[in-house]
């Protein structure tokens, strides 16, 4: 049974479209942002009170064209702010600060030593990043409305599992309570899934549809959800771990401790595994994993190359098979910079592989592609995440504010908290 939303919960969302068309076009007038919204011109109208009050929305200038009298063309003020989204992947911890219209302004990598076994060297590398990405930004802390931290999902503390995955990846909860006091700005988490689904969702394939789904491949590979519209989470936020559902039964040791995981075989670890098979020797096998499949994309003339990219693509082509049987979606996406890089050469035998396998109905009209978004789709998500929840603290907070005139009864004024950093709030 749908759940009915409450009032303040449809206001939420609207006031979220509404920055989202307007973070997206760049421009727009009150009209334009009613057509893009489907939200009444009253609506849009209030909206745009309130969020120039709050300082995100500003004049661009006056469009004469109409027929009518000219009217105000706005945009999202980048000055109002700006946003930290926080990348924790495996091999690199890459931090990005976007001003309020979410145009990047400075970003920091740091590589990972997948050797690295310590929460306290991750922590130390994420806010490395941090400090200098804030740096180049030329923003204060007390600048950011949000920080989004991106970390990863499901691990194994399973001393059995034969695959290996890095040892501080299985105290996720420690690292990030390791962080927390000393991330700027109000604080969101979440898995680096759904903040790829946010990113499509904002600025990829999944905008304006009621059902998608953007498939990672990287290190790792998982989904992010969106159905109805809104990225799907979970009953323990860690929705998406597509990677970890079963390809092969009792087929190749993943690095979460199972067996026949589809991570296990579109993974980097699990390409290269394929390539090894083939061609136990290869001098690719040597190289470290970004250069591994860059190298992949500029061998395929190379027949073991070609037969590792064949068979990869056949894997990819049935895993999806599944999602597409499950939920039906309208679009299916893959992004991540595996995608990036192998993308143009494994699509074909993909999408063979999935009409084959997926249920005739579901894969008609389905479209497969690349996504547009060739940034880094996971802090580009955890940002969008932080703006979403300021957005909406904002929100609240105009709801719960007393009146002008209403009076307030003296047991009930409270003393106004000292000065302090503003505290991070769980994602």
């Amino acid at each position: 049974m749908t759940r009915t939303r409450s009032s303040s919960e449809i206001r939420d969302a609207s006031r979220r479209e509404l920055v989202r068309a307007l973070a997206v076009g760049g421009t727009a007038t009150r009209t334009d942002l009613a057509r893009a919204t489907g939200l009444s011109a009253a609506t849009v109208s209030n909206l745009v009170t309130e969020l120039r009050e709050d300082g995100l929305i500003a004049d661009a200038g006056v469009d004469t064209g109409g027929a009518g009298r000219p009217t105000t063309v706005l945009r999202i003020d980048g000055e109002g702010g700006a946003l930290l989204g926080i990348d924790v992947a495996e091999t690199y911890i890459r931090a990005v600060v976007f001003d309020a219209a979410l145009s990047e302004i400075a970003a920091a990598n740091v590589d990972v030593d997948e050797a690295w076994d310590s929460t306290d060297r991750i922590a130390d590398a994420v806010r490395h990043a941090v400090s200098q990405a804030m740096e180049r930004s030329g923003r204060r802390p007390d600048d950011l409305l949000g920080t989004g931290l991106g970390l990863p999902g499901l691990t194994s503390a399973d001393p059995r599992r034969t695959a290996s995955t890095p040892a501080w990846a299985t105290h996720i909860r420690d690292l990030e309570d390791r962080l927390r006091p000393h991330l700027p700005g109000p604080l969101v988490t979440a898995n680096p899934l759904q903040a790829v689904g946010h990113s499509e969702v904002w600025f990829g394939t999944a905008r304006g549809r009621s059902t998608a789904v953007v498939v990672n491949l990287g290190t790792g590979v998982g989904a992010g959800i969106i159905v109805e519209g809104r990225v799907l989470r979970g009953a323990t936020r860690s929705a998406g771990e597509w990677g970890h559902t079963v390809l092969e039964l009792d087929g190749r040791a993943c690095r979460c401790g199972r067996r026949g995981c589809v991570e296990a075989y579109v993974g980097v670890p699990g390409i290269r595994q394929t390539l090894r098979e083939i061609a136990e020797t290869h001098d690719l096998l040597g190289l470290h994993q970004r250069d591994f499949v860059q190298g992949l994309g500029e061998a395929v003339d190379d027949p073991a190359v070609a037969e590792t990219l064949a068979r990869t693509a056949r894997y990819l082509g049935i895993a999806l098979s599944d999602i597409v049987a499950v939920l039906n979606p309208e679009v299916l996406t893959l992004t991540g910079w595996t995608a990036w890089a192998l993308g143009d050469v494994l699509l074909p035998a993909t999408r063979a592989a999935l009409a084959e396998r997926a249920p005739e109905l579901t894969a008609a009209r389905l479209a497969l592609d690349v996504s547009p978004v060739r940034v880094n789709s996971v802090a580009t998500g955890m940002a969008v995440l932080a703006f979403e929840q300021y957005l909406d603290t904002r929100a609240l907070a105009r709801r719960t504010r007393p009146r002008p005139d209403t009076p307030v009864a003296p047991a009930l004024i409270v003393a106004a908290p000292t000065a302090s950093a503003p505290q991070p709030v769980a994602g």
